[in-house]
């Protein structure tokens, strides 16, 4: 069903653009180190909470991609196209619920997440807050789009749109922190501008009709709740998966916040290292959910097997080469960041031990869990990630970051071993066949 050429177009692209994605919170951090230590460690704490909302949408558009792909591979374009305007309907609903939550209980929401940090830190993140909150309806029709152009295999359109975006972002945030000095919020506005473009480019896009896939008025516009039942069937498992998988991550941001504001400084630039690190395991997700996705459309196991096997190989040598090159440029990274030498050397020992357990762990944790995500097999991959990432993640980084005094390395360390655990775990459950019961469609 889908040959090398075929594959390599959908990878690259999807390379590409999630580089192009992660680089709007690398830049901002980056950028923004040239400010001062509160402002770093104020972007890089509201990050992680703002990484929550990231993971629910792409958790929303998986499961819209997992069915629209599914309709494509048994050839139903009609309810493909149901299926991408339902998905546009549903995002842009929850986008703006969460929008006007998140801005009218911003204030006690900080202090929940972080609790007394210092004056000048929390100022810092108020205003990121604020500002990058604006941008989530952006974002969710972003993804929307994004995931409906991946599902007919137009990976390139969305790379193209994220380099322009990305372009006027970077140029943005030099423009906000050097020319007017505004701290956070010099990196926060050129984000907002960059995703709402990114919002309106593909959202033209997929109402093109030359797509044989697209949108259609009267599919965004009337509510169909069979469509939407079969997308949250997918979405809401995988939301509430990365929700928590997510939420933890803020509770280890408090948990980093009681280490002093060096290793504070010093874990949010290794998070934008990390981030640039999980690049191509994000990458290859949904190469994942379009190729798996359309095999069990058509009900062909023997294709869907083959082409697990041959994405796993993929993966896993992809994300090797990926992991020891961004720890290589690490460095070089570090060497230009605002930051004190004690922090510049923490954020080399965590990177390293992340990169380590990225690449040989998180192709069989992340991707490969998609695939099972996209044959259907979504309470069982939801179960063992939230299980893991409480009993694993949260409880491992506790008990060697604050019980033996190991701080935001002990933290790093226990965040890997959600990775091994989860990764053994979907090997088994693949090897198990137990996948292929289910149906979508």
């Amino acid at each position: 069903m889908f040959s090398n050429k075929d594959l390599r177009n959908l990878i690259f692209p999807l390379f590409i653009e999630q580089f192009l994605l992660m680089f709007v919170g690398i830049a901002d951090t980056f950028v923004v180190s040239f400010s001062s230590e509160a402002d770093v460690s104020g972007v890089s704490l509201v990050t992680s909470f703002n990484t929550v909302m990231i993971f629910l949408f792409t958790a929303l558009s998986a499961g819209g991609a997992v069915i629209i792909s599914q309709y494509i591979g048994c050839d139903d374009k009609k309810m493909a196209s149901r299926a991408a305007g339902q998905l546009l309907t549903i995002s842009c609903l929850i986008s703006a619920t969460l929008t006007i939550l998140i801005l009218c209980f911003r204030k006690p929401l900080l202090r929940l997440l972080f609790g007394q940090i210092e004056p000048d830190v929390m100022a810092a993140c108020e205003s990121y807050l604020f500002i990058t909150t604006l941008s989530l309806p952006a974002l969710a029709v972003y993804d929307a789009g994004a995931a409906l152009c991946r599902s007919i295999g137009k990976t390139n359109v969305t790379m193209y749109i994220s380099l322009v975006t990305n372009i006027i972002n970077v140029v943005g945030n030099c423009v906000g922190v050097f020319g007017l000095h505004l701290g956070a919020a010099g990196v926060a506005w050129p984000s907002l501008i960059s995703r709402t473009l990114s919002a309106v480019a593909v959202t033209a896009f997929c109402f093109q009709k030359t797509n044989a896939v697209q949108y259609h008025g009267p599919d965004i516009l009337a509510w169909d709740g069979g469509t939407q039942k079969k997308i949250m069937g997918i979405a809401l498992p995988n939301g509430l998966e990365n929700g928590v998988h997510q939420l933890v991550k803020v509770a280890l941001s408090s948990m980093v916040a009681l280490f002093g504001t060096y290793q504070i400084a010093a874990n949010g630039v290794a998070q934008s290292i990390w981030s640039l690190a999980s690049i191509m395991g994000l990458a290859m997700a949904p190469v994942y959910t379009t190729v798996i996705g359309q095999c069990m459309g058509a009900r062909d196991i023997d294709a869907a097997n083959f082409y697990f096997k041959k994405l796993n190989r993929i993966t896993l040598v992809l994300s090797i080469l990926w992991n020891a090159f961004v720890f290589a440029l690490t460095p070089l990274i570090v060497r230009y960041s605002a930051i004190s030498p004690e922090a510049k050397s923490l954020v080399i020992w965590l990177v390293l031990i992340n990169n380590i357990f990225n690449g040989l762990a998180y192709p069989f944790a992340g991707s490969l869990g998609n695939g099972l995500r996209a044959a259907g097999d979504v309470t069982f991959t939801m179960v063992v990630s939230i299980s893991l990432t409480i009993g694993a993640r949260l409880l491992f980084s506790a008990l060697f970051g604050l019980y033996f005094g190991w701080g935001v390395i002990g933290v790093a360390i226990g965040m890997s071993m959600d990775l091994v655990f989860r990764g053994a775990i979907f090997i088994w459950r693949y090897k198990s066949q137990k996948w292929t019961r289910f149906q979508l469609i």
